[in-house]
């Protein structure tokens, strides 16, 4: 599956791109706030990462962002299943692509992914606390505070204290 945006494309990764994606992602204040990615994070990170077998109903894309003459790879964004119409929403983007609206742009593709391909009624976020750009993202496109609770934090080695937020797609 792939799906564009006005300036992004969001595709699945290919294993030729580990070294494009260990760039991308390796980065202290990207990874900590991330809950799976561990830290530091190297190559063979990637290559795993790209090299996972995919479910039919899985949606874990990489983001690149078409602006420029040549697309170039700025983050990363998936819906994982939580069965019964939901789903759980995550992504993330490389340092020198906040604050150009790239989060917002492919969550709301993600939202109608969800929606349209896959029958999804509701979908979760969560956010670290110490996030509130995540936050922002999440607000425009209507999630609100469901709950906070702590999420382990593979790179941190710890539970985080976190928001979780939720949207209604129906």
């Amino acid at each position: 599956m792939f799906a564009r945006t006005k300036r992004l494309t969001l595709r699945p990764g290919w294993p030729e791109e580990a070294e494009a994606l260990r760039d991308a992602i390796a980065h202290e204040a990207v990874v900590m706030r991330l809950a799976r990615a561990p830290w530091p994070y190297a190559l063979e990170h990637a290559a795993d990462f790209l090299s996972r077998d995919r479910g039919a109903e899985e949606a874990t894309f990489l983001i690149f962002a078409h602006d420029d003459p040549a697309p170039r790879l700025v983050g990363g964004i998936g819906l994982e299943h939580a069965g019964a119409g939901k789903a759980t929403l995550g992504y993330w983007l490389t340092p020198s692509a906040w604050g150009r609206g790239y989060a917002g742009e492919a969550a709301a593709m993600m939202l109608e992914i969800a929606r349209h391909a896959f029958g999804i009624a509701r979908v979760e976020a969560t956010h670290h606390l110490d996030n509130p750009a995540s936050r922002r993202v999440l607000e425009k496109l209507g999630f609100v505070e469901v709950r906070r609770e702590s999420q382990m934090s593979l790179a941190q080695g710890r539970a985080v204290p976190c928001a979780v937020m939720a949207r209604a797609l129906a």
